[in-house]
């Protein structure tokens, strides 16, 4: 299933004797251990040697080792260094605060601060709202962990999970112009968080939740939208929601099914499981069986927690019992947000004719995607070397620049349905087809599509 890809992308300085065949030996040596070179390059050439610069992408770190210690055996070739390109792109950080006011000059300074910027405070003490038309809150957002479910390295802690929300805030500004910093806590305390994200909140206009386990994470969402007075979405909820519940607009008119009359298996019912599940509700589904590891999900279980007993009141309509495969039998739509390798094409075989299935577990998805393609006629992934990524970059940054724009206080599920709407109709009429449901994360159309989709939500709200 693993691919090699640019997350294990490195350099590797060798020296080489000055032979003809000096290049064609080391491209083969990469080869035979299965390295895909992505560039070669001479950076020194001298009478009895040649100095090369190979990059290459890996599938691991030991498949990367095993590349430099397959160019060191070669005769006459030193391996000089090995770059890890990936390391080198997080060296000191991915962002940076920079001004957007010149401070050439006293007159400069004391219009920017002292003396003059105590007329804004007083503005602002005068009239609180102010400070969205006059600060960095008009534009801001916090990115907020406690670093307890980081990608899919789980409980890694605050510190190991600030390059995520560094990139997290970097994706906000490329694709939204979003002002977004991390906030990683050093708390996994329910209350200590609240507290927190209370404190700090007078400075954003936005509180995006990351990577938060369940169940805190629905009872850390649910009350700060009750004590702030800016909205706060959490995105493993709601972004994977809203691209899930878009791409599924187009599979499902790709194949030509009414969602109405559609059997949907949502597999994995933490944070974004119950969100897909609960924006799917608004679509109106025949039926929804929620997954999780002890099985089909329905209200004579007995070991339910307050989440679970939710759900299974609004799902499962027939009281249905068992396994994962179990619930695949005549299903339309799979859609996974668990664990990897749970079923084949065997499973999928039981589905009903045209069927859908998103396997979104990463890196490595619910059924190989080969095998899925065997009986499925739509299949979506969260990889990027696959057709159809499901990724919540289409989301979150749109979806923060509309509520932004609008001055939102809040945010409602009418505003991720028009969210979701706004991501499938980026997709023209012409351009669906069973490899092409969703945007690519970096058409240009998408975040100010979803942005006034949003907006314009806020605004009748």
């Amino acid at each position: 299933m693993p691919v090699p890809g640019p997350g294990y992308s490195i350099t590797i300085r060798v020296e080489a004797p000055p032979s003809a065949s000096a290049a064609g030996d080391l491209t083969s040596a990469v080869g035979r251990v299965g390295g895909v070179i992505t560039a070669f390059d001479v950076v020194e050439s001298h009478a009895d040697r040649v100095v090369f610069d190979i990059t290459c992408n890996a599938m691991s770190a030991n498949h990367a080792k095993d590349i430099t210690d397959g160019l060191d055996a070669l005769p006459g070739v030193r391996v000089r260094k090995v770059s890890d390109r990936t390391f080198l792109v997080h060296l000191g950080g991915k962002i940076e605060v920079t001004s957007k006011v010149a401070l050439r000059n006293r007159d400069d300074l004391s219009r920017a601060y002292t003396p003059g910027v105590a007329r804004i405070c007083q503005a602002i003490a005068a009239n609180p709202e102010d400070a969205r038309r006059l600060t960095i809150k008009r534009n801001t957002v916090a990115v907020v962990t406690d670093g307890t479910a980081v990608l899919g390295l789980g409980n890694i802690g605050p510190a190991a999970a600030l390059p995520v929300m560094e990139g997290k805030a970097a994706l906000f500004k490329k694709f939204a112009g979003v002002d977004a910093w991390p906030v990683c806590l050093d708390t996994q305390d329910t209350e200590e968080i609240i507290r927190a994200v209370e404190l700090i909140a007078p400075v954003y206009g936005g509180i995006n939740l990351e990577d938060i386990a369940a169940p805190r994470c629905f009872e850390i969402e649910a009350r700060l939208r009750e004590k702030l007075d800016i909205p706060v979405f959490h995105d493993d909820q709601h972004g994977t929601a809203i691209v899930v519940v878009g791409a599924l607009r187009n599979a499902l008119r790709v194949v030509g099914k009414d969602i109405t009359k559609c059997k949907v298996v949502v597999c994995g019912v933490g944070a974004a499981g119950s969100a897909i599940i609960r924006l799917l509700q608004h679509q109106k589904p025949g039926d929804i069986l929620a997954v999780d590891v002890n099985g089909i999900v329905h209200p004579d279980r007995g070991d339910l927690d307050s989440n679970l007993e939710q759900i299974a009141a609004s799902t499962n309509v027939e009281r249905k019992a068992g396994t994962l495969h179990d619930a695949l039998v005549d299903a339309d739509v799979f859609i996974g947000v668990s664990a990897p390798n749970l079923f084949g094409a065997a499973q999928v075989a039981t589905m009903n004719a045209d069927a859908i299935v998103f396997a979104l577990a990463n890196p490595d998805p619910e059924i190989d995607p080969v095998e899925a393609q065997q009986h499925a006629a739509i299949v979506a992934t969260g990889r990027s070397d696959y057709p159809n990524q499901i990724n919540n970059v289409l989301a979150f940054p749109g979806v923060f620049r509309g509520l932004l724009d609008a001055h939102a206080t809040s945010i409602t599920d009418a505003m991720l349905v028009a969210a979701a709407n706004a991501i499938a109709d980026v997709v023209e009429p012409a351009q669906l087809n069973a490899s092409f449901i969703v945007p690519s994360v970096f058409d240009n159309a998408v975040a100010p599509a979803v942005a006034e989709a949003v907006k314009n939500a806020a605004q009748a709200n």
